[in-house]
């Protein structure tokens, strides 16, 4: 995805394949220090709120699911004119009420949210923008999981540690058909090039993902 417009909600695919691909990367990238979970940090990562990614730098968001079919996408790229944008963008117009509201209204009121996308019955929305917005961040900010080959050449390089494009294939197959055991993310993997595996904190992110049941 390389647009020079603001997002659409059909430049992303279902939630549940979006879920599955950042999740396989966070399953990837798990890691326990001093015998705890790492809630503050770059990379991506799953806990019980969700998916996140965050660069430190230019990018950061978060992606939950809110009860049966439905998610919510939100974040914020340095590209995005949303926030700065006159008049003001109401982000949450026509918003469902499912959305977490108080949290969204807390990260706006701080100038700390660039979009907000929800998905529900089989399809994304956001709110209406005016046709001055030349941006909202959502290429910058997921193109690297909409993209199916990119996400595989992502999970063969050297530091998530598939140990052949044949085998990332295999990892993203089973993560986005939700039959990602232990076993097999064990199997298909390696110690990436500058740690080891953590194995238990991944099959922690397995479990939290839900990657390994339908």
């Amino acid at each position: 995805m390389t647009i020079n417009r603001p997002g659409l909600p059909g430049d992303l695919p279902s939630a549940e394949v979006l879920w599955a691909r950042w999740a396989l990367i966070a399953v990837l990238e798990a890691t326990t220090e001093s015998g705890q979970e790492r809630h503050h940090r770059t990379g991506t990562w799953v806990d019980g709120e969700g998916l996140h990614l965050d660069d430190a730098g230019c990018t950061w968001w978060g992606f939950a699911r809110r009860g049966e079919g439905r998610y919510v996408l939100f974040g914020e790229d340095e590209s995005s004119g949303v926030k700065w944008h006159q008049p003001p963008v109401d982000m949450l117009a026509d918003a469902p009420g499912w959305l977490p509201h108080e949290e969204l209204k807390d990260l706006l009121s701080g100038y700390q949210l660039g979009c907000v996308y929800w998905y529900e019955g089989g399809a994304w929305a956001r709110a209406s923008y005016p046709g001055t917005l030349d941006d909202d961040g959502l290429d910058c900010g997921m193109s690297r999981f909409t993209d199916r080959a990119d996400v595989l050449r992502t999970i063969a390089d050297e530091d998530h540690g598939a140990t052949s494009a044949q085998d990332a294939e295999s990892l993203l197959t089973h993560a986005e058909d939700r039959r990602l055991t232990p076993e097999l993310l064990m199997s298909l993997t390696v110690d990436p090039g500058r740690r080891q595996r953590d194995q238990s904190a991944m099959t922690r992110a397995l479990e939290r993902a839900g990657l390994d049941r339908p």
